[in-house]
């Protein structure tokens, strides 16, 4: 660790970067932003964005793959487009958020949205599929026998 420090350090100093910040000046602005009250501000905004998109993505992932994995018709007619979009790179939708965004909180919440909803789409569709039918059967049967069979009553 102090060897990555000590590099971070000597690199930032020897190109006079303007950019960088050497680790003295991060720890220095990390306790500015303390001090003043901003960082916990800063860390609730970006997890109210991280919480708004994960949680979107898994309102929309999980039904539409639970019905893609049930339903044949479904999972044939959205998985060709589902697989065009997955291997886009969040990073590529980035100008189309900006956009259609602009640059306030909607457009990292679509982001972290994009990036989310491909993935479980398709590891939801994948765990129904891998449901052994017995055990969806299994509900049926039962029904079916509290409904019509008095089995000892």
């Amino acid at each position: 660790m102090a060897v990555l420090i000590g590099t971070w350090w000597l690199t930032v100093l020897g190109t006079h970067s303007v950019i960088f910040p050497t680790p003295w000046d991060v720890l220095t602005g990390t306790a500015q932003l303390i001090r003043d009250g901003s960082l916990w501000r800063h860390i609730g905004a970006s997890l109210l964005r991280v919480g708004s998109g994960f949680g979107l993505a898994v309102c929309v992932a999980v039904p539409l793959g639970l019905w893609m994995g049930w339903v044949g018709g479904a999972y044939r007619m959205l998985n060709p487009l589902f697989q065009i979009l997955r291997p886009i790179s969040p990073i590529a939708w980035i100008p189309i958020a900006i956009l259609w965004f602009g640059v306030g909180d909607a457009s990292p919440i679509f982001l972290i949205f994009i990036s989310s909803v491909f993935p479980m789409i398709v590891q939801t569709v994948v765990g129904v599929h891998t449901i052994e039918k017995r055990y969806l059967r299994a509900p049926r049967i039962s029904a079916f026998r509290t409904a019509f069979c008095s089995c000892g009553s």
